[in-house]
């Protein structure tokens, strides 16, 4: 069943769940290597990777919240804090996650260059070179991959200790539904 039930996401949550974060953390890795690489084709080629996939994500990002706001999720578990603080969780990371790939966007053009999608789809041009907008964009871009990899680990916190502390469904839920 791909809708969600009362008690345990469908299987379309749980796929864009578990592809996101595949691609969040494959994203991270050529983000990371781009960076030690001196100017070369190698660079540019891992480069469009990064920024196709990054797209990729803002896309998935955009889907995956049509989808949660036309199947709700099932209700947090766990004490009065825990049902509190999720939902925060959960719509921070949708910020996050769609704020990230849209500055990375933003950042490439105000850099002078065009984005392309896998090398063969230009996308539209949202912001014309600018020298002091590449500057302001480098820095969200940073401070948001940041907050970005706080927001991911403090849910991977949270879920273990759901699972191992807590001993409730909310690791489980999203595993096998």
């Amino acid at each position: 069943m791909a809708n969600q039930h009362r008690s345990a996401y469908g299987r379309t949550s749980r796929w864009l769940h578990w592809s996101m974060a595949a691609l969040i953390l494959v994203i991270l890795a050529l983000g990371l290597t781009v960076e030690e690489l001196a100017k070369g084709p190698e660079r540019t080629a891992l480069m469009g990777w990064h920024q196709s996939l990054g797209v990729l994500v803002l896309t998935l990002a955009a889907l995956r919240l049509l989808w949660r706001l036309a199947n709700p999720p099932p209700p947090p578990l766990g004490g009065t804090l825990s049902r509190r603080l999720a939902p925060l969780m959960h719509w921070s990371l949708y910020a996050l996650m769609i704020a990230q790939p849209l500055s990375g966007w933003l950042l490439v053009q105000a850099e002078g260059h065009q984005l392309t999608l896998f090398g063969s789809l230009e996308l539209p041009v949202l912001v014309a070179e600018s020298e002091t907008l590449e500057e302001i964009l480098e820095g969200v871009h940073g401070t948001v991959w940041m907050l970005l990899a706080l927001a991911v680990l403090g849910h991977v916190a949270a879920a273990l200790k759901h699972h191992l502390i807590d001993r409730d469904a909310t690791l489980i839920r999203m595993l096998r539904g």
